[in-house]
């Protein structure tokens, strides 16, 4: 009985290089960085002015608890957008919510 010489593989065809493993990752974590850092910003920006705009204080009052409030909601955006798995739900919920929230200051409109 004659032994079959064990074959090599070839690496040339069965590695896969680190530029063709990589490339399918860094499309989604430039989405999801560029949506945490812009879209957390614009989303405390507009709900510190919802916030300021809909607190029935004093219009430095309201200004200041929006501001403060704002830190709140960009560091929950931010944390959110790399804890949850799904990319697109993570764009649609930081801009949607922004956008939601700039519509709904155009129909409010400007505080008397």
């Amino acid at each position: 009985m004659q032994a079959t010489p064990q074959r090599t593989p070839d690496l040339r065809r069965t590695a896969t290089s680190p530029r063709r493993r990589l490339r399918p990752a860094v499309v989604p974590m430039i989405a999801r960085i560029g949506t945490a850092l812009v879209g957390g910003y614009v989303l405390a920006s507009a709900g510190a002015t919802l916030i300021a705009r809909l607190l029935p204080v004093d219009r430095a009052e309201a200004t200041s608890w929006g501001m403060i409030l704002s830190f709140l909601v960009y560091a929950i955006a931010v944390l959110w957008s790399f804890h949850e798995p799904r990319v697109m739900r993570v764009m649609l919920g930081i801009w949607g919510g922004s956008v939601a929230i700039g519509l709904a200051l155009a129909l409010l409109g400007v505080r008397p």
